[in-house]
């Protein structure tokens, strides 16, 4: 199938150079390497995950710092995430792609697999963000409709109302259903970007969910002589505290009413260059502190990292800065809201497209 076309207008193509170069400026001004922090991250963080594990094991006859030691991980493993993973897959982390494939393997060990994530996110949602049957970050479950122009069926036409408890099985369904159908599943968006899928890294998948489920579940038991409802109970809790935290970041970059899901014509042309679509599409937050730069990975500042996402989020502070003037001087879409505002358009769009509003609007 022929991939999406954007626009092409050759005015958005001089004012994107025009901004890449004001961004090049302003970072090479920055004296020092950022790019340390996010190497030191890379040791302390799957340290601290790891870490939790041992002290939970080692501490397994008392049952509450087993249970917390569990969702702490559950934290970790998002942080992991945001400050690495993310990161590693844009090769943002270390100059060596080896370095950065080494760290991306993380992911493995915690549950997800690396290969097809960095597939979906840099082939699918990087390409086409927003864009239905193309941007695999907002592929429909049946359960929960994203996308406004597609008509609500059965329980969606009651999702705002049962959102918050299918949220928190977020991660359970990237683990074990989520990649297990992008592997097998002929009929996934993941394929038509990424084509055959080799053999091995399908036997490598499934290894490591297998060994995942070994160590978070069998060793604890086994070893350790914390009993299965424990073992399960403190994993369960694990993922759903990952799962909450997760799409507390991740919710509010793109999923608004205000940003668009652009649709294809006939021709499989989208409305917009590729310049407008990005704000189109995407919007920043207005939380800018010591713990969102540090801790989380500066995900308020998503814009800088759809329009450049070869800088690592240490440079998104600045690179945001020239993004917005420049945007206000173009005439540009860029959005920015409070994170808890976000949260409640995204709550707005889900009821929204539950009362089928698109299609009003159309009538």
């Amino acid at each position: 199938m022929e991939k999406p076309i954007y626009l092409k207008d050759s005015e958005d193509t001089k004012l994107f150079n025009e901004l890449r170069k004001k961004v090049s400026r302003r970072v090479e001004a920055i004296p020092e390497n950022r790019d340390l922090y996010i190497q030191i991250k890379a040791i302390i963080l799957p340290l601290v995950y790891f870490g939790l594990y041992a002290f939970a094991l080692f501490n397994a006859e008392k049952t509450w710092v087993y249970i917390v030691s569990f969702v702490l991980m559950g934290i970790s493993l998002v942080l992991i995430y945001l400050n690495l993973i993310h990161e590693a897959a844009h090769n943002n982390i270390y100059k060596s792609k080896k370095l950065n494939a080494l760290v991306l393997q993380i992911f493995d060990f915690v549950g997800a697999n690396s290969y097809i994530w960095k597939k979906r996110h840099i082939a699918s949602h990087h390409a086409y963000p927003n864009v239905d049957g193309w941007d695999t970050d907002i592929e429909q479950s049946g359960l929960l409709l994203i996308v406004p122009w597609i008509k609500a069926k059965g329980v969606q036409k009651y999702q705002h109302f049962f959102f918050f408890l299918v949220y928190p099985l977020y991660l359970f369904n990237w683990m074990f259903i989520r990649d297990f159908r992008d592997f097998f599943d002929k009929e996934r968006v993941i394929l038509k970007t990424q084509g055959a899928i080799p053999a091995n890294e399908k036997v490598k998948m499934v290894f490591y969910k297998l060994f995942y489920f070994f160590y978070q579940i069998a060793v604890p038991v086994l070893f350790f002589k914390v009993s299965l409802g424990l073992a399960l109970g403190a994993w369960f809790l694990q993922v759903i505290a990952a799962s909450i935290f997760a799409l507390f970041v991740l919710l509010p970059l793109h999923p608004l009413p205000d940003n668009a899901f652009p649709k294809l014509n006939d021709k499989n042309g989208l409305p917009f260059s590729w310049l407008h679509h990005q704000f189109e599409v995407t919007n920043d937050l207005k939380e800018n502190n010591w713990f969102v730069r540090n801790i989380l990975g500066n995900f308020n500042f998503h814009v800088a990292h759809h329009l450049f996402p070869n800088y690592s989020y240490c440079y998104y502070n600045e690179i945001t800065e020239e993004i917005e003037a420049f945007a206000k001087e173009h005439d540009l879409a860029y959005k920015r809201f409070p994170i808890f505002t976000a949260l409640g358009k995204h709550v707005d769009l889900l009821k929204q497209n539950a009362n089928n509003a698109y299609f009003i609007l159309e009538e």
